[in-house]
């Protein structure tokens, strides 16, 4: 396999992410013209009005990156030296085009979050949960009906079921991680970028093509919104990113002809663990408490290192490592054995249960030192 794969998926980054950048500027000042923007209180963390409508400067550079791209196949097939120095063209000229239902079911589906989201960041976020759940498996059947679902489970009806709530279920996580400055766009840059060289390296160029896309996108609005975040990108922009991850790594296989096990297939779950634990642990905490599971608090995975003593910088910074170490490890299990797939996952399950023991152990102390001073 020639580095041209890898050019090519580069330029399709940094377009992506010069358009992100670009867009992003001016939607900030359009917004604030407008009097589109979050205002600060309650359980929210920014000190005075930031900007809405990030979410439409990624969602807008991936489809004009995507758009840029299907042009340039088209126009570029007819210049001879185009073969000479990137040879694998038209192979991907070929993949995109007979992937070309499920891209437009892919792009339909993601519209349609999208719409969702911008109407609750529109609305201040005052949709109920209870009206957002029928349009995203609305957009996730979309999808699915497109031919965008796992083809791993004994029998197509499992497979459509697993499908759709693994889209929907990675839509919600990536909303949820939104909590803090930087957190969801560079999560979903890093794992984005580690499943698209996982995917390119096993030849599924649609996949690692419109992740690399998803990539650029949020790699050129994170200046905007690292701490203190100029603009949001709203659950607009959450949302979809969450949806086009979803859809992008179902269709994936993980394994080639060279991988020992079938361990591979899980390699998502490896990537997206850091959401996952967010949204399992945030879940957790508010049924244990006996408080409502999808009204927000401030006990998220950043939240909670905030408390442990953390700025909100390092929070996030400390979040992307994990991401990267995890994803590092996903990126080793189509080489693996059995016995090095499970000193992975034996390493990954350490890592969170640390986590969660420390954060345990600095909540329990603080409620044994109120505790004590209540009883003085």
């Amino acid at each position: 396999m020639g580095w041209s794969k890898y050019a090519l998926l580069a330029a399709a980054a940094l377009t992506s992410a010069g358009i992100s950048y670009g867009l992003v500027h001016w939607l900030r000042s359009f917004a604030l013209k407008r009097g589109i923007v979050d205002l600060p209180g309650g359980r929210k963390i920014h000190r005075g009005p930031v900007p809405l409508l990030g979410g439409v400067g990624i969602v807008g550079s991936v489809l004009l990156g995507l758009v840029a791209a299907l042009v340039a196949l088209h126009l570029l097939g007819g210049i001879p030296s185009v073969a000479s120095h990137f040879p694998s063209y038209p192979d991907w000229r070929s993949r995109l085009q007979a992937a070309s239902p499920k891209l437009i079911g892919l792009l339909v589906g993601a519209l349609l979050i999208f719409a969702l989201g911008l109407i609750d960041d529109l609305r201040k976020g005052h949709l109920d949960y209870r009206s957002k759940f029928p349009p995203q498996f609305l957009a996730a059947s979309v999808a699915v009906a497109s031919g965008i679902r796992t083809q791993l489970m004994p029998g197509q009806l499992l497979d459509v079921v697993v499908s759709l709530l693994w889209i929907v279920g990675i839509t919600n996580a990536f909303n949820l991680i939104d909590n803090m400055d930087g957190q969801a766009a560079g999560v979903a840059a890093i794992s984005g970028l580690a499943l698209s060289i996982l995917t390119i390296s096993q030849n599924q160029d649609y996949v690692a093509f419109s992740l690399a896309l998803l990539v650029g996108a949020c790699a050129g609005f994170l200046p905007h919104n690292l701490h203190p975040a100029k603009i949001f990108m709203g659950d607009a922009g959450s949302l979809t990113i969450g949806f086009l991850l979803g859809c992008s790594t179902i269709q994936a296989s993980y394994i080639d002809v060279k991988s020992p096990t079938f361990v591979p297939v899980i390699a998502p779950v490896l990537v997206f663990s850091v959401p996952i634990f967010d949204c399992a642990s945030v879940l957790y905490i508010r049924w244990r408490e006996g408080r409502p599971l999808f009204v927000g608090d401030r006990r998220h995975f950043s939240h909670r290192l905030v408390d442990f003593g953390m700025s909100e910088k390092e929070a996030v910074f400390f979040i992307y490592l994990v991401e990267a170490s995890v994803a590092m490890g996903a990126l080793l299990l189509p080489r693996l054995t059995w016995a090095g797939c499970l000193v992975v996952f034996v390493q990954t399950a350490v890592l969170y249960g640390l986590l969660t023991i420390l954060m345990t152990v600095r909540k329990n102390r603080e409620g044994n030192s109120k505790e004590s001073q209540a009883g003085r």
